[in-house]
């Protein structure tokens, strides 16, 4: 027994690895892709970016529905939106002391992560996601970018690198290792589940959530150190925005999804409340180090109830 948990925990420990790094290669690529065609650090921080660090979050869900732990998605999806906003944005508020917005987030960004998180909410109320709401969501995620593009106003052409051959193969190298690190992450998943007699969502709100969240947590924190808090906000931003719409939408359209009861009652729930003063927090367009400390402590909470 105490063999094959470390096999397990070694296979999800290294399939996460591989998940992170090729997550790594997709995002570095990406940028300088995105910033060779004259798009701006915030738009590649709410699009690119947040796509790339949502990247993890998406090949978990749709390798756990092949693999028939369709559980998985939502818990994955919920918990990592919780996770971005309470783990990642309060560590960077800590770290950097205050996080101070030049964008006007609430121009197009956060009425739209507002609009996902209830929408997200309202579908899910008969525990069932239809082939019609996923289109939906996809299609919200669809004008959302159209949006976020049309805003950007960065039109210096000398500002342009120019991307190279490696980045382009580093970034379909990427998407593959992917793919091939969340197989079999969920795997792992479902395996020590079984051994632990734990359900496999509440693994997916907790140790999977924070693991595929491990992306925008480097990004985001990288970004503080470089000054440029505003692609870490962004990256939230969109990466949460992504994962609602995205990692929601495409995995209901391959199979059913499995909504546990527990999600309507206490994580979705708290996920609304997080995105609520996550907009609140930025009217000021700043987060100061105190609000890092309280999204935190949040964190925690939600560790705690959610193994007790």
């Amino acid at each position: 027994m105490n063999t094959e948990v470390l096999i397990y925990v070694g296979l999800f420990i290294g399939s996460l690895a591989v998940l992170l790094k090729a997550s790594d290669w997709f995002i570095d690529s990406a940028e300088e892709i995105g910033l060779s065609l004259g798009i701006s650090p915030y738009i590649i921080g709410v699009t690119i970016i947040a796509f790339g660090t949502s990247l993890p979050e998406l090949a978990t869900s749709l390798a756990s529905i092949f693999q028939g732990e369709s559980e998985i998605v939502m818990g994955n999806v919920i918990g990592s939106n919780i996770t971005n906003i309470a783990l990642v944005l309060g560590l960077v508020a800590i770290y950097v002391k205050e996080i101070k917005l030049e964008t006007n987030i609430w121009k197009i960004d956060m009425p739209f992560l507002y609009f996902t998180a209830f929408f997200l909410w309202f579908i899910v109320q008969d525990q069932d996601v239809s082939y019609f709401e996923a289109g939906l969501l996809l299609l919200a995620l669809v004008v959302f970018l159209i949006f976020s593009l049309k805003s950007d106003d960065n039109n210096d052409e000398e500002k342009h690198p120019k991307a190279s051959l490696k980045s382009y193969l580093l970034m379909i190298i990427g998407a593959g290792l992917v793919w091939l690190g969340a197989r079999y992450t969920v795997v792992a998943i479902k395996e020590l589940s079984d051994i632990a007699g734990i359900g496999s969502g509440v693994i997916a709100l907790s140790a999977v959530a924070l693991g595929t969240s491990l992306p925008e947590v480097i990004v985001s924190l990288n970004a503080a150190k470089k000054g440029k808090t505003g692609i870490a906000v962004g990256n939230v931003l969109g990466s949460n925005i992504f994962n609602t719409l995205a990692v929601v939408g495409i995995p209901a359209f391959i199979g059913d999804l499995v909504i546990k009861p527990e999600i309507l009652t206490f994580s979705l729930p708290l996920m609304i409340v997080m995105t609520i003063l996550f907009g609140v927090m930025c009217f000021s367009r700043s987060i100061s180090r105190w609000e890092g400390f309280i999204l935190v402590i949040f964190y925690l909470y939600f560790l705690v109830e959610l193994f007790t």
